[in-house]
């Protein structure tokens, strides 16, 4: 059995190759990071409930301020969402939805986790060199520069994303060649598992994005130590350029985070209303697909400040207003799905729930922010930190909750408790909203982001925010209770009455999901595939 028990040597941890403990590692390591990402947000929500600060007379205050916030959003988010929607979910599920026994490439899946730990200590590093990397997590030049961070913390910074790049390449590679390769013939592309092609479309918006991501760092880390001039106006180069290339990898890193959320909310749709299909199954994948497509074509659109002509502002405003027409889709089609259905207040329905709320109030606060002459009056304020939040942050970590409530005892066999699981989702959606709905209201007053003091007008806004996020951290700590609680009780699951994957793969599968297996084959082309395979494991 592969549950999550703690009887496991540390040969199973570390020496094994299966998809479902490498999964499982990813899980452990995003907990972790959670917590350390988690802590910061608090740190930085503590020091804003006094409007004045009296640490000491120089600017180590400040340094560390920014410090915490540029390592708070770089934790959050290639260590804990990354890990957790793509490493976790895919490397658990995506074998067991297709059907095959493992991945390809078993070693590559195992090599690529193992250089996120080793990605994750030079961001440590960085972190506690000097004044630390307070750059900003999107590292603009000239403050990412020498004239701007003389330390060699940056270029820590800089080894740890470029290990972070590879370690999502390889596997992404990885879920590709097995989605290409181990697919049955019987399993039509139209009917697959919504999850399945939310992971087709974040691998390639991963291939294609990262690549600039890597080039655009690669280029400052010769700036700084080979006197290089790509972004530096006195030696005729541009910063603006280093924004283009940024973004380019930033919007649709966007959709790579949430597009496997989405998978996970509609599969949790499913077990809800206990029907086979979403409704608008076809509408749903030519939705994603138009997602994937429009994520990189409006990159610019967090660039209106840049100077960016009439016409190029215009037309990222329609094309980010294009976007929500999909998302709309995706919505509706969520909501068919439980129509004529009947369901109890359980966990699952109410993280399902949390989701859609807050998502879609994200959403409408970015078709605010669309408009050019808006987002001149609201960029870089408290009000862009409200939105990103409730879609990206927010909105993934409810979509992780919702994979986990649902498939944790496919997981571990056992079930979690029911009290504790309620309980977590109002202790977080009352945290959340505290926390960031009044950064609307602030980002509408002005107050800029990243800035460590503000007017006293402003006082009972962070106090409510600090409020949310001592509440939020109640839930971390509840989170891992409950998790322990279910595998020291061990509460077996006696019946299933609704349709999923437990029906067909029973609780807590073997190592291997399939004894045997057969893939299809096409013989015209050089692109065919083996002819019958009988893959005893």
């Amino acid at each position: 059995m592969i549950g999550f028990g703690f009887h496991r040597s540390l040969l199973d941890w570390f020496g094994r190759t299966n998809h479902k403990i490498i999964g499982q590692l990813y899980f452990l390591f995003s907990v972790f990071r959670c917590s350390f990402g988690a802590s910061l947000s608090w740190f930085i929500r503590l020091s804003l409930s006094r409007s004045r600060v009296t640490w000491s007379k120089s600017n180590a205050y400040h340094d560390f301020f920014n410090a915490v916030v540029t390592n708070h959003a770089l934790m959050m988010i290639f260590f804990f969402i990354m890990p957790a929607l793509i490493g976790f979910f895919g490397n658990w599920m995506l074998p067991v939805l297709l059907n095959a026994s493992d991945l390809v490439f078993p070693r590559l899946n195992a090599f690529s986790f193992w250089i996120l730990p080793l990605s994750f200590v030079f961001l440590y590093t960085a972190f506690n060199i000097g004044s630390g990397t307070g750059v900003g997590w999107t590292l603009y030049p000239p403050l990412s520069g020498l004239v701007g961070a003389s330390d060699v913390n940056v270029d820590y910074l800089i080894f740890s994303l470029h290990l972070a790049g590879v370690r999502r390449i390889l596997g992404r590679i990885n879920f590709m060649v097995t989605l290409m390769s181990l697919r049955s013939v019987v399993q039509k592309i139209n009917s697959m598992n919504l999850f399945v092609w939310r992971v087709i479309v974040t691998v390639f918006l991963l291939i294609l994005s990262l690549p600039v991501l890597a080039g655009a760092l690669t280029m400052l880390l010769f700036d700084r130590n080979f006197n290089t001039g790509f972004f530096n106006n006195n030696a005729g180069g541009d910063p603006v350029l280093f924004q283009h290339l940024f973004w380019f990898f930033g919007h649709p890193e966007v959709y790579i985070l949430i597009l496997p959320g989405f998978g996970l909310v509609s599969n949790s749709m499913l077990t809800l209303s206990g029907k086979k299909l979403n409704f608008g199954q076809l509408s749903m994948i030519f939705a994603m697909l138009s997602i994937g497509f429009l994520g990189c074509i409006v990159w610019s659109h967090h660039m209106f400040r840049v100077g960016l002509d009439l016409d190029s502002r215009a037309y990222f405003t329609a094309a980010t207003m294009v976007i929500a027409v999909p998302t709309g889709v995706k919505i509706f089609s969520w909501l068919a799905t439980f129509y004529g259905s009947y369901f109890k207040l359980s966990a699952l329905f109410l993280w399902t729930a949390g989701f859609l709320f807050l998502f879609t109030l994200g959403g409408l606060t970015g078709i605010t922010l669309r408009s050019s002459r808006l987002d001149l009056l609201l960029h870089d304020s408290y009000f862009v930190i409200g939105h990103f939040h409730f879609v990206l942050s927010l909105g993934a970590v409810f979509a992780v909750m919702v994979g986990f409530v649902m498939w944790y005892r496919l997981f571990s066999g056992v079930v979690l408790n029911g009290i504790l699981s309620i309980s977590q989702f109002f202790s977080l959606f009352i945290g959340v909203n505290l926390t960031f709905v009044p950064m609307h209201f602030m980002g509408l007053s002005g107050i800029p982001r990243r800035y460590s003091e503000y007017l006293d007008f402003f006082l009972f806004y962070h106090s409510i925010a600090r409020l949310g996020s001592t509440i939020s951290i109640t839930r971390y700590v509840m989170f891992v209770f409950m998790v322990l609680e279910s595998q020291f009780s061990f509460r077996l699951l006696l019946f299933l009455n609704r349709l999923g994957i437990e029906r067909h793969r029973g609780n807590s599968p073997a190592q291997h999901s399939v004894k045997s297996q057969l893939v299809g084959y096409c013989s015209s082309g050089l692109s065919g595939r083996v002819v019958m395979i009988n893959k005893v494991v």
